[in-house]
């Protein structure tokens, strides 16, 4: 019987704090046993070995893939064990808590769909400087080449670091060029935080320690689960959590602002969303004022998005952002 410890822990995670080797640790213990004593158990413990084996084979012919690209193989070579690209990331998730290792260095590359943009320059290797405030409001994608992101070279003159939450949102800060009011970097992973996303937005913290990073989403619980991810990192990457998180600050919507927006642009919680905030409120790692902000989420029923703030004038957004840094109204 084999034990698989996909999850790290660490007590200190409900204030946020670092450990002594200055790496974020959070999530919560949790132990996944593998045993060939019952089929389906038994059927999960051959995944993992399937899984190392392809990965074997794709690091001997120095060869990367994505998850999704992943599954396919597996799912023609071993039909009979792989039926889902859900086996697949739990199997990947497996392997990683065995062998103590990234995904990346198993051979398994991120899908991106993030961008960047504002005043930011980029250099990857033997190519030119890429100046993202000349990007437009399509930025620079991001690739994801996790080793490649790894030896950008970064240079930057901003103040802050922006996560945008939506696409929409991101292009039309960009469009308005508010890098050039706030000296910032604008990023966003189009909804949820892929991988590759997290890993430069965690190099820039690292790179630039002396930015605060602030993120600008929906006041829902969806928002503030986007805000957590890249925060503390996702539950499903257990052990490599820390290799994809960064301390980033609250900067909006939440609820001091809703006296900004039209009693009729507040939407009616799903229950979707009712179970992401239950999730939330079960969590260890969210903090104090989170908690609170999600509790008002649930009390009051109602859901409020960025656009809302366009009552005001499709100008107003990027005033609204400066206004709350000027202030540190941030938490």
């Amino acid at each position: 019987m084999g034990k698989i410890n996909r999850k790290s822990s660490n007590r200190r995670v409900s204030q946020g704090l670092l450990t002594d080797d200055d790496t974020w640790i959070f999530l919560s213990r949790s132990f996944c046993k593998r045993t060939l004593m019952r089929a389906n158990a038994a059927k999960a413990f051959i995944r993992v070995w399937k899984v190392m084996e392809m990965c074997f084979k794709i690091l001997s012919q120095e060869k990367r893939v994505t998850q999704r690209e992943l599954f396919y193989k597996l799912l023609c070579v071993s039909p009979d064990c792989f039926s889902s690209q859900l086996q697949v990331n739990r199997t990947i998730q497996d392997v990683v808590g065995l062998l103590r290792c990234s995904r990346y260095s198993l051979g398994i590359m991120a899908s991106s769909r993030g961008i960047v943009a504002g005043r930011l320059l980029l250099q990857e290797p033997d190519k030119e400087v890429v100046d993202c405030s000349e990007c437009g409001s399509s930025g620079y994608a991001i690739s994801g080449d996790l080793d490649l992101l790894d030896r950008l070279v970064m240079k930057t003159d901003a103040r802050y670091i922006i996560i945008v939450e939506k696409h929409a949102i991101f292009q039309r800060l960009a469009e308005d060029r508010l890098f050039n009011h706030i000296p910032s970097i604008l990023i966003t992973a189009k909804g949820y935080p892929d991988i590759a996303t997290r890993f430069l937005l965690h190099r820039m913290s690292r790179t630039f320690p002396e930015l605060p990073i602030m993120a600008l989403v929906d006041w829902n619980p969806a928002g503030l689960a986007i805000l957590c991810t890249f925060k503390f990192g996702s539950i499903g990457m257990g052990l490599e959590a820390y290799r994809y998180a960064c301390n980033v600050k609250w900067l909006g919507l939440r609820g001091d602002d809703l006296q900004l927006i039209p009693e009729e642009s507040l939407v009616s919680l799903k229950p979707r969303d009712l179970q992401i905030a239950k999730s939330l409120m079960s969590s260890e790692t969210l903090q104090e004022k989170h908690r609170e902000e999600l509790a008002l989420m649930v009390q009051s029923g109602k859901r409020a998005e960025i656009e809302a703030l366009y009552f005001h004038g499709y100008d107003y957004l990027g005033k609204y952002i400066a206004k709350k840094i000027v202030q540190a109204n941030y938490i």
